[in-house]
């Protein structure tokens, strides 16, 4: 197997117990350390020069760099990057039926290959090794991830009106790609959501994700307006609805969840749910925020997302990372809320917890995953480091990260990519943007209700 030594970083180590809860520990940084990478996994982290190394062990410089986990972006849809900017300043049922929803009626497998690449070189470029991604055409995402080479869960995005039989052809996906690209891919079903499936279908998917032993990932209270639909149509919030049709009985990843109540949050603390955040694209939207704190405090993970570039414009987590600090305090009116470590410990930690890995992902430790980051710490901006740990929620940016390695393979190098050709998926993308933005009359893929 390869071995790799990142010489002479800067290291950042939580404290031994993972903390869901307010008050986590503060996380370290151990200075002028080496971490020696065999195969996938973190073999050693020490002192520099302390490690002995084999002959063969490549060596890689750090020294002034912060090495830090690679980032888990839990909800995506990655190739909406090819809509990006299309629909701006519009109210969300405007953004759904007269945009996106009709724009993505124009996709063909072809299109969703290259706007995978797009989104997960950006992603790469951003310092994320791992997405959870929702959108159709998955097929050719795999085989994005493959080449790209970092890690996925994958859920085909099925609406209720699809009916049984497309739900079967994205079970047959997930048999055809689970652990695919050498482990690195998982899949899972991904029933869009309750107003979009009604409980009948949640029912089926439900079963069908018990019998193939497989989580789902879905979207869940979004809006006020949405959990009031629920109410008015079926009596019970969509948190409410997924419990009863069985929906919460397999792993779960919830989208957004802004709107729960004090009695769904009871439940999601019973159940193997966790919840994606992407306070940019609420913020954008002009749909509120949601409880991260109290979440967190009844022990359900949360995590940091993405969404899609068509609402939300990049793919950055570092961004999320201080939107979701910042608004929190905010939201409460005291400056004390969402602290330096209670971010940082969402930002890595939690979105491993979100999509199941928390037991080899979201640190830097021996025996986990080789998924690193390295952060470059000399821009202005971050200049002095008095406090290296608010530098990095509140000054370093994803355009510091230099180096990328997932499951030990270098993916990005002194920012050049490795496994994926920029040049050519621009060029790919671009030849596609005067079809792909053509908006067909009656012509979309759903409707979002009003």
């Amino acid at each position: 197997m390869a071995r790799l030594l990142i010489r002479n970083c800067d290291v950042l180590r939580f404290p031994a117990s993972p903390a869901l809860s307010s008050g986590a520990g503060l996380p370290v940084i151990d200075l002028g350390q080496d971490i020696l990478v065999d195969g996938q996994k973190i073999q050693a982290i020490a002192p520099t020069g302390t490690i002995p190394l084999a002959p063969e062990t490549e060596v890689l410089e750090a020294e002034g760099m912060l090495a830090v986990p690679g980032m888990v972006n839990t909800h995506a849809h990655v190739p909406m990057v090819l809509f990006r900017g299309v629909a701006e300043d519009v109210v969300l049922d405007e953004w759904f039926n007269n945009y996106i929803w009709p724009l993505e009626s124009n996709l063909t497998p072809e299109d969703v290959y290259w706007g995978a690449q797009l989104g997960l070189a950006e992603m790469i470029e951003n310092g994320i090794t791992y997405v959870a991604d929702h959108y159709f055409y998955m097929d050719e995402v795999a085989q994005a991830v493959q080449q790209a080479g970092i890690r996925a869960n994958l859920a085909w995005a099925v609406f209720g009106h699809e009916g049984p039989a497309k739900l079967e052809q994205t079970i047959e996906f997930i048999q055809r790609w689970q652990g695919g690209a050498d482990g690195r891919i998982t899949t899972w079903l991904g029933p869009h959501a309750p107003y979009t499936t009604g409980p009948d279908f949640l029912r089926l998917c439900a079963r069908r994700a018990r019998e193939i032993g497989v989580g789902i990932h879905i979207h869940v209270s979004e809006t006020s307006a949405q959990v009031e639909l629920s109410l008015k149509e079926y009596g019970i919030t969509p948190v409410q609805m997924l419990l009863e049709t069985g929906v919460l009985d397999v792993p779960t990843i919830f989208g957004h969840c802004l709107y729960p109540s004090p009695a769904d949050i009871d439940i999601m603390a019973d159940h193997p749910c966790g919840v994606s955040q992407a306070p940019k694209t609420y913020l954008k939207a002009g749909m509120g925020l949601g409880p991260v704190v109290t979440l967190r405090q009844r022990g359900i993970p949360v995590g940091l997302a993405s969404d899609g570039a068509a609402s939300n414009n990049t793919l950055d987590l570092y961004e999320q990372m201080r939107l979701t600090a910042l608004t929190q305090k905010h939201q409460a009116h005291d400056a004390r809320a969402m602290t330096i470590a209670e971010v940082l410990e969402i930002a890595y930690r939690g979105g491993a917890q979100v999509v199941r890995r928390a037991d080899d992902l979201g640190e830097l430790e021996p025996g986990r995953q080789a998924d690193i980051v390295l952060l470059r710490q000399d821009s202005l901006s971050a200049t002095p480091r008095y406090q290296p740990a608010a530098n990095l929620v509140y000054s370093i940016c994803a355009r510091d990260v230099d180096t990328v390695l997932c499951a030990g393979k270098l993916l990005l190098r002194h920012r050049q990519h490795l496994t994926l050709d920029k040049e050519r998926i621009k060029q790919e993308v671009n030849a596609r943007l005067e079809r792909l933005v053509q908006r067909v009359p009656g012509r979309r893929i759903a409707v979002y209700p009003t």
